[in-house]
């Protein structure tokens, strides 16, 4: 037994040590393996079949990395040229799925980062998705709408030979919304003279899901309600931060109004708005028209409001709140914000976007008894309706808006309790960043034994 037990330690580390070897300056790819391997101890002292097949090694490879060229001309007839990336991570339990990110801090660490949560991310869906995630460097921020077209038509068209319906089905990220994704599709049926569920995100009346673009945010809200609950609590009158304004952040605060809850801040790259009376409909509408048509700052909320002020390069962390939705981007929640989060009060957060809290914060509210909904648990809604997407364009149907939310309410509380019962399990009760990966995990490597040396 001790044999064993040492040589458990000896294969995660081991298994890490040879990821930073082969990708040395992949600091968020190195974050998140961690994360996974910090959680498996015991289910490789239980499973030594996994040892055996040697799956770390299988599951921390992606199966496959695309990386090309992406020439384009702006509006001035300036040829640019921007580096495009797929990387096809697992298939063991389906076609690889993972969004497209379009922003200048794109790399392939990045994407190789993305790709690995996504994997055990789209296994507590419960539906049958791999893990994959792509992007590009190129920046949509300044450009015209034919830029973006152009962008668009050149990325897809080298991206059209690695995917497919049955293959990899790519969808929205930062950078990408219903624009992108009409134009990155339209490329695609031109060049292949198809029209397949290729890609999710659509628009509703030409293949898309109804209630798709709400999905993330509201799944994030529905996990969070489900956290509450296990206290017999809910979110009825709880002060909420939420940072970002962008397809995330407006329908996470949106459901937070649904609930009862007050919403105060909202940020973007800039600074944050805080809002003491709490944002409303009609405010979350301005935000909509705001980021989603003008493409302005958040700043000129501020402006819009009496009674709201707007602090530059300010997180929302800095505000007191009962719960915190990180709903932005990576690592933008450090341990000096997690402090003064906790300190005002704070005793829930429900990760909207990937990986965004560091992980000395994550340490510090599991041993501070905050109920901590890791991103590849709350934020998979979006992955989820994208998922219930292919299976509509599969069978030539588009489902009601209610019937899709219903869909999306089940499958968070699923998600909630496979993360309970894994961390319970392996003896890390009510550790859901813990349980969320162990569930993930077991139910890939499973499928990757059952399918073979491939």
């Amino acid at each position: 037994m001790i044999r064993i037990i040492m040589d458990v330690e000896k294969y995660i580390k081991d298994s890490y040590n040879e990821v930073i070897r082969r990708n040395p300056q992949e600091l968020c790819f190195h974050q998140a393996v961690r994360e996974v391997l910090e959680s498996l101890e015991s289910v490789l002292k239980e499973k030594p079949e996994y040892i055996e097949a040697n799956i770390l090694a299988r599951i921390l490879e992606p199966e496959r990395m695309i990386m090309f060229r992406v020439p384009w001309q702006d509006d001035t007839g300036a040829i640019q040229v921007n580096r495009g990336f797929r990387v096809q991570y697992n298939s063991a339990l389906g076609p690889f799925k993972g969004g497209l990110r379009f922003h200048p801090s794109v790399d392939l660490g990045i994407i190789k980062f993305l790709g690995f949560e996504q994997i055990f991310k789209n296994a507590l869906t419960t539906l049958p998705l791999g893990g994959g995630k792509g992007g590009s460097d190129f920046d949509p921020k300044g450009k015209s709408d034919y830029e973006i077209m152009r962008f668009c038509q050149a990325f897809m068209s080298e991206l059209q030979r690695h995917i497919g319906a049955d293959l990899d089905v790519p969808a929205g990220d930062i950078g990408v919304g219903a624009r992108e994704i009409g134009y990155l599709f339209g490329q695609y049926k031109k060049l292949r003279n198809e029209f397949t569920g290729v890609i999710t995100g659509k628009r509703v009346h030409w293949g898309g899901s109804n209630f798709r673009p709400e999905a993330t945010g509201y799944g994030s809200v529905y996990f969070a309600q489900e956290m509450l609950k296990s206290r017999d609590d809910t979110l009825y009158g709880k002060i909420c931060v939420v940072s970002g304004s962008g397809n995330v952040a407006q329908y996470t605060t949106e459901n937070l109004i649904d609930h009862g809850a007050k919403v105060t801040t909202l940020s973007d790259s800039g600074g944050t708005i805080h809002d003491p009376e709490g944002l409303d409909e009609e405010k979350l509408k301005f935000v909509m028209e705001l980021k989603n048509n003008q493409y302005g700052r958040i700043s000129e909320y501020a402006e819009e409001y009496p009674g709201v002020t707007y602090h530059p390069g300010k997180k929302p962390w800095v505000f007191p709140c009962d719960c915190a939705f990180p709903s932005a981007t990576q690592n933008e929640l450090t341990l000096e914000d997690a402090k003064e989060l906790f300190g005002n009060g704070c005793h829930l957060i429900s990760e909207g976007a990937n990986m965004p809290t560091e992980p000395e914060a994550v340490q510090l509210a599991l041993s501070s008894g905050v109920l901590f909904g890791p991103g590849k648990a709350a934020n998979a809604g979006g992955v989820a309706v994208s998922g219930l997407e292919m299976s509509q364009n599969s069978m030539r149907l588009n489902w009601k808006r209610e019937e899709v939310d219903s869909k999306l309410q089940q499958i968070m509380q699923d998600i909630h309790q496979q993360c309970l019962y894994a961390a319970k399990k392996y003896g890390v009760k009510d550790n859901l960043v813990a349980g969320a990966n162990i569930a993930g995990f077991i139910k890939v490597a499973d499928a990757m034994i059952d399918q073979g040396l491939v």
